[in-house]
């Protein structure tokens, strides 16, 4: 029944997925109406795979389940989807000429969240990022018929820093779920053990770390920067708005006193109010 669906019947379910969703927010409702189908498509695939590897529904199953998505992923690029979502994807991969890669690369940093709680390295921990951040950055830009090369090493400086800025806001929330994206070299420069971390102690070596932390993602934020500038006024806005609120989020730790155990450095109505108007007046910084 599925394989009879037509593709606006596969993107409309797509976008019911999404929005349906519990960690639903408007995903494609900033973009281009001609955009979103392909953007509730991307992210209704990825959303799933997410929970696969997340969620305790699937805890036993979950290599088994990631697993099966690739294999209805390839069968979508040889023309062979069933699945709604896949339905979808397939004629976005198709439109838009979409290499397979990327949505690879998104799914085996799924299945490496399943596996994997700890990271030794600062580059260790970046090779993640590259898989599951940046081809988000590069997806966007395809949707938006972005195909510059150059673009690239913006978007992926730009969507890595974003990620790294969420795991240090979510340090505590990703602690209790047993997992520590503070690479290991780091935690034992400064000493801070594991056991501080589950103590909540906010110690001098904690606030160094976490300022060596900030500073490395601040240079990435940096780097990204202008491709806020480079795009496009169709995408320009919400790139701005999203670097301006990704960098700001480190602004927080940094005043709350690097404490993310106790309250979840976050933008407050005020804060979002701010940035909007702040990606309204931005200025694109000199050549």
């Amino acid at each position: 029944m599925a394989a009879a669906l037509t593709a606006e019947e596969a993107f409309a379910h797509c976008e019911a997925r999404v929005r349906s969703h519990y960690e639903n927010f408007p995903v494609g409702r900033w973009v281009p109406r001609d955009k979103r189908p392909y953007i509730h498509a991307l992210y209704a695939f990825a959303r799933a795979a997410d929970d696969f590897a997340d969620e305790p529904m699937y805890e036993g199953m979950r290599q088994e389940k990631l697993d099966q998505w690739e294999e209805r992923l390839h069968a979508a690029y040889r023309g062979e989807a069933e699945d709604p979502i896949f339905v979808a994807l397939a004629e976005t991969v198709h439109r838009l000429d979409i290499p397979r890669q990327l949505l690879l690369d998104l799914l085996s940093a799924f299945r490496q969240d399943t596996v994997k709680q700890r990271y030794e390295t600062w580059d260790e921990l970046l090779d993640y990022c590259r898989r599951s951040a940046d081809p988000v950055g590069r997806l966007l830009l395809l949707v938006f018929g972005y195909r510059d090369p150059s673009l690239a090493p913006l978007s992926d400086a730009l969507c890595t820093a974003l990620q790294l800025a969420n795991h240090w806001q979510d340090l505590a929330v990703d602690l209790h779920r047993g997992r520590i994206y503070v690479p290991r070299e780091l935690l034992d420069r400064f000493s801070v053990k594991e056991w501080d971390l589950n103590a909540s102690l906010v110690s001098d070596g904690f606030r160094g770390l976490m300022a060596e932390l900030l500073a490395r993602t601040r240079e990435l934020f940096a780097r990204g920067r202008a491709l806020c500038d480079r795009v496009g006024p169709d995408l320009r806005f919400e790139l701005r708005l999203t670097w301006l609120g990704g960098s700001a989020v480190l602004d927080l730790i940094e005043a709350a006193g690097y404490d993310v155990f106790r309250r979840r450095p976050r933008h407050g109505v005020a804060g979002k109010l701010g940035l909007a108007w702040r990606a309204w007046r931005w200025r694109p910084a000199r050549a």
